[in-house]
């Protein structure tokens, strides 16, 4: 799997940020975050500091963003981590995950437990793209919960 800085997508990143934990790509309307491997991905040291440069930079709430997490790496997340996202401000369009092994999967699916919309996978990060750019996403959301 490619990371964003290795597909022609990187041509259209408005800004990456770069972490010791990984990286973010902010793009037109989504942002794709790809962590590093073996990180604990958690609120209080990764998700919490994410949010903050986001909305710096693209001036708004998170209700005209999809987040696209694009798991090249193997890591865990803190599905408490949830609950704190859910009080911040942010308030996501829509969450796309883009992973390639089980193990994901079961994260995913605790993840989903504390999401308010449905989480949708994808088996390629161009399709999750694709997802995230087109007209009818409030309507796919709005009938998978």
């Amino acid at each position: 799997m490619l990371s964003i800085k290795n597909t022609e997508l990187n041509n259209e990143v408005q800004k990456e940020i770069n972490y010791s934990f990984g990286n973010i790509f902010i793009f037109d309307g989504f942002v794709v975050s790809e962590i590093n491997e073996g990180v604990s991905f958690s609120w209080e040291e990764h998700a919490k500091k994410i949010i903050d440069d986001v909305i710096e930079f693209t001036n708004s709430k998170g209700d005209e963003l999809v987040l696209i997490s694009h798991r090249i790496h193997s890591y865990s997340v803190k599905p408490t981590g949830w609950l704190q996202f859910f009080r911040s401000s942010l308030n996501l369009k829509g969450y796309g995950i883009v992973c390639f092994t089980g193990a994901s999967l079961k994260n995913t699916a605790i993840e989903n437990l504390f999401f308010k919309k449905r989480i949708r996978h994808f088996g390629t990060i161009e399709s999750a793209v694709q997802w995230a750019t087109s007209f009818d996403i409030v309507d796919v959301n709005s009938t998978m919960n």
